[in-house]
């Protein structure tokens, strides 16, 4: 990304919208506001930015639409702002792409932080060469994998996921270790990556429902399998 990373800020909350605006612009970020989904669905329509930061509860064009919207053209990170405390709502953003979230009321500085930390995954180039794995190859440089041949397209934490994944491949993973690596957060809420393994195990797997390459071992964690062999767990 050339010069500042570019934040487009969806939020109908006038003084919400113009704090977040305010601080990211002082941590160096280009930010763009919008206070409704319409108007940021046609910015959107003609440039994705480098991050989105979406209020989930939008008038007119929702924020899982405006979240759609951007998985169907870019692998920009999208942090969800959500005012809802249940799981099953929070879960529901991370269903439609989002990356990560933020349940209101929230610090800025907590803000910021996850924002940087969502651009610094997305833009890292690492070095390591091509890893070739079992049916996968994962080219780190490109952020770009493939299975056998097929080249899938994921979000930037699916991709992040994966890469980890394949880096342990054939070790036990708990979720919170995942947390911790993958998100860099700890004691977030586990449903995060529970929803992730199950978008990943849909582009990745031939049938998500009996997963081959990327299986739960109950109350443990995850163990990747790259060459698609079940081995003795279940």
């Amino acid at each position: 990304m050339d010069g500042a990373p570019r934040v487009m800020v969806v939020e109908d909350d006038h003084t919400v919208r113009t704090v977040i605006g305010e601080y990211l612009r002082s941590a160096g970020y280009a930010v763009e506001l919008h206070g409704d989904g319409a108007t940021a669905a046609a910015a959107l329509g003609r440039e994705i930015p480098d991050l989105v930061v979406l209020d989930r509860m939008l008038p007119g064009v929702s924020g899982d639409e405006l979240c759609r919207q951007v998985r169907a053209a870019s692998d920009a990170p999208v942090l969800m702002l959500t005012a809802l405390g249940t799981v099953e709502d929070r879960i529901a953003g991370l269903e439609h792409g989002a990356d990560d979230y933020l349940a209101k009321p929230f610090s800025m500085r907590e803000l910021q932080l996850r924002v940087a930390a969502l651009l610094r995954r997305r833009r890292a180039a690492d070095p390591v060469a091509v890893i070739s794995a079992g049916r996968f190859r994962i080219d780190p440089a490109r952020r770009r994998a493939w299975v056998d041949g097929r080249e899938v397209g994921m979000t930037t934490r699916e991709y992040d996921l994966l890469l980890h994944l394949a880096r342990h491949a054939g070790e036990l993973i708990p979720r919170d270790a995942l947390l911790r690596e993958v998100w860099g957060w700890a004691g977030s809420d586990a449903s995060t990556v529970t929803v992730h393994v199950r978008r990943l195990r849909e582009k990745i797997e031939p049938d998500p429902a009996i997963p081959v390459y990327l299986r739960t071992e109950w109350g443990r964690g995850y163990r990747f399998t790259p060459d698609g062999d079940a081995g003795a767990w279940t």
